[in-house]
């Protein structure tokens, strides 16, 4: 149970909502802002005016998924104005607060740093992605399979990084029937790709893969999928980018030369924000008994 904690959920979306009810089923006190147009949120929740004295005993902030911009500004899909996150507020925060964010932007890094906040980033950590990679590759598949006239059985597809979310989407796309290369870096990633049954390559040599392609999945967050790799490419290829924004794929010459290429990052908030939600509830509430836990053995 979290029975005293007291919790500040700043802005959001319906995985935040799954969030506002996990820990509502657990007797946490939560204070909600950016939430008024939102009906589904549990009733034990209490939603306030955003003021700077809600931080003075808050022992859990948590944030969007986004965090706050570079001006400290963070959204709400239940709300039509922004909140701002500022240094008079956290100077007012206990020295045990920590605060949750799916990823930080450097204000809230710096923000954090500069008061001694505790600050954890959630899509950092391993089960969070691994997790959230399932979704991702779902979203992914739907993407596909809306953009194309052919089926993803006996499709050619590459996917580029051998990491989380890349080994679910390799392995999701062979369990389908398609012959899947994977693009890695690393000799014990090759090894790796190898023994799966997948067709690994070095990424060097992706213009040579690429020349004879159905479907590319990127999920490295650089420049990969340049206008050497698209010129290589099949008219009819899609490239679908999950790497988080700008992405890693020449999208200006992709639309030239007439081959479709998407954006997706955030596909597990869109495609399915229950599922997310519970992963990002379940993942707070392990380490909110940590912490707690932790500040009673000192």
């Amino acid at each position: 149970m979290l029975t005293g904690v007291q919790v500040l959920m700043l802005g959001g979306d319906k995985r935040h909502v799954e969030v506002i009810n996990r820990l509502a089923e657990l007797d946490a006190s939560i204070q909600i802002c950016g939430f008024e147009d939102c009906s589904e949120v549990n009733s034990t929740a209490a939603k306030v005016e955003y003021n700077d004295t809600l931080f003075e005993k808050a022992d859990a902030v948590i944030l969007p998924a986004a965090g706050t911009d570079d001006d400290g500004m963070i959204n709400s899909s239940y709300s039509k104005q922004s909140l701002q996150l500022s240094s008079s507020q956290l100077e007012r925060l206990p020295k045990h607060a920590v605060i949750y964010t799916g990823m930080a932007r450097t204000y809230l890094k710096q923000l954090c740093s500069s008061f001694g906040i505790k600050m954890i980033e959630l899509f950092e950590r391993d089960d969070v992605a691994i997790y959230n990679s399932i979704p991702t590759a779902e979203g992914a598949l739907m993407m596909a399979i809306q953009n194309t006239d052919f089926t993803i059985h006996q499709s050619s597809s590459i996917v580029l990084g051998f990491g989380r979310t890349g080994i679910t989407m390799a392995r999701t796309l062979q369990a389908l029937g398609s012959k899947v290369k994977m693009g890695v870096r690393r000799s014990d990633h090759f090894a790796r790709a190898f023994e799966m049954g997948l067709d690994p390559f070095y990424i060097n040599d992706l213009e040579r893969q690429a020349s004879n392609i159905d479907l590319i999945f990127n999920t490295i967050p650089t420049m990969i999928v340049t206008a050497q790799i698209i010129a290589k490419m099949p008219v009819h290829s899609v490239i679908i980018d999950l790497a988080s924004k700008p992405g890693g794929t020449d999208f200006r010459f992709a639309e030239k030369r007439g081959v479709k290429a998407l954006l997706a990052p955030g596909l597990p908030g869109i495609v399915a924000p229950k599922t997310a939600g519970r992963i990002i509830g379940d993942c707070l509430v392990q380490l909110m008994r940590d912490d707690i836990s932790n500040r009673r053995n000192v």
